[in-house]
């Protein structure tokens, strides 16, 4: 991937133009309150940049999972327009609801209700995005965290603006994760948690084949021990049994728990009890690593220079299952290793546990950051390369 070969926000004279910026606000609000205010923050100096140059600024995110076409109040943009004007109160900052010519004076910020409200946003309608595209002078992307997605606010905006350009934190996310999986320090240790192997199957064989050490968690470690033993009614995915065999026997750098935790019930009640894998009863079910793995772990992390985290390796929503995850996140925040941490959950037990100083680089990005790993390759990169070209053989005519 050449990130040379698309337009950057910093390439261009901004200057009283109308700019469009897709940021990634889909941040947990709760009671009207903004519980984590990372992915907003992460967007300021992209906005600041704007202000610098005059511009005009129009801003749209998704947030949540509404209805589409239906506006549902608990998923508003309301209460990040409240933070932001505190944040900008130089400026006027408001937000509308409609997709209509916007009168806006240099400096000012609009910002569009939820992008997820609208009809025929997720399937990339070419008649929304002529919509968004018909706002502005210029749209930037620099939603990392929507990178993968082919929606209109992300994709199909880029193709009918007159001039589509990356912002600086996708730009940066896109350096960093480039930088590190090409060149690593090494020992480089990947830590991959989660539920289903199905869904990052793709991104083991990848990550495996670049990394020291893969350190699994959750589902994905169950359905390698799955392979030799009965695990009773722990998550695991039967159908990838063999899939996950064949990646264990092609590399021998899989790191599965050696002892876990385990319970009779789903509860956050349940008591824990340490087993090996072979001693796990039928009406048992795996739920935290145990406590000779979480030592085997550390070692690898100590001596780990580069890191790679995305998932918690228990159910650390429960208080006797959180264990494993809360120790590896720990050593990750003391070890000396760059580390790299991205995935929704994997975020929550950052916060949790107020680790975010001690953490190199916290990727803005879930889905993106994943697929990036796996392919080094997104959709909204392709966009603006088609973009980029465009406007250069315009140029030519």
């Amino acid at each position: 991937m050449n990130i040379k070969n698309i337009i950057h926000m910093n390439e261009l004279n901004l200057y009283h133009k109308t700019v469009l910026i897709r940021v990634d606000f889909n941040v947990t609000i709760q009671d009207g309150k903004i519980l984590s205010d990372k992915r907003i923050q992460a967007s300021i100096p992209t906005i600041q940049m704007a202000l610098k140059q005059n511009a005009k600024i129009i801003i749209m995110s998704h947030l949540g999972r509404p209805t589409e076409g239906k506006f549902e109040e608990k998923f508003s943009l309301l209460p990040i327009v409240k933070y932001l004007k505190k944040i900008f109160k130089n400026h006027k900052v408001f937000l509308s609801k409609e997709l209509k010519k916007i009168k806006l004076y240099p400096k000012e910020i609009c910002i569009l209700e939820n992008v997820r409200f609208n009809y025929g946003e997720k399937e990339n309608n070419d008649e929304l995005s002529k919509k968004y595209a018909s706002l502005c002078d210029i749209f930037i992307m620099d939603a990392f965290g929507s990178a993968h997605r082919k929606e209109a606010s992300t994709f199909g905006v880029g193709f009918f603006s007159k001039i589509a350009c990356a912002g600086p934190l996708l730009i940066n996310e896109l350096n960093i994760l480039k930088k590190h999986l090409h060149h690593p320090q090494r020992p480089m240790t990947a830590i991959i948690g989660g539920a289903k192997i199905s869904t990052k199957f793709k991104l083991l064989k990848k990550i495996s084949s670049i990394a020291d050490h893969v350190i699994v968690g959750g589902g994905i470690a169950n359905t390698f021990l799955a392979i030799d033993y009965n695990i009773g009614k722990s998550l695991h995915e039967p159908k990838f049994i063999q899939l996950a065999k064949k990646i264990r026997e092609t590399r021998n750098n899989i790191l599965v728990p050696i002892d876990s935790r385990v319970g009779k019930n789903f509860s956050k009640s349940e008591k824990s009890v340490m087993k090996t894998p072979d001693k796990i009863f039928s009406n048992e079910e795996i739920m935290d690593i145990g406590d000779k793995s979480i030592k085997n772990i550390k070692k690898i992390i100590q001596k780990s220079k580069t890191i790679i985290w995305n998932g918690p390796l228990g159910v650390f929503e429960f208080p006797n299952f959180c264990i494993g995850t809360k120790e590896l996140a720990y050593s990750i925040a003391k070890s000396n290793a760059f580390s790299i941490a991205g995935g929704g959950e994997t975020l929550s037990v950052i916060e949790i546990l107020n680790i975010k100083k001690e953490i190199s680089y916290i990727s803005t990005g879930g889905g993106a950051f994943l697929q990036f790993i796996e392919n080094e390759n997104l959709p909204i990169i392709d966009m603006l390369k088609k973009v980029k070209n465009k406007l250069y053989k315009d140029d030519l005519k």
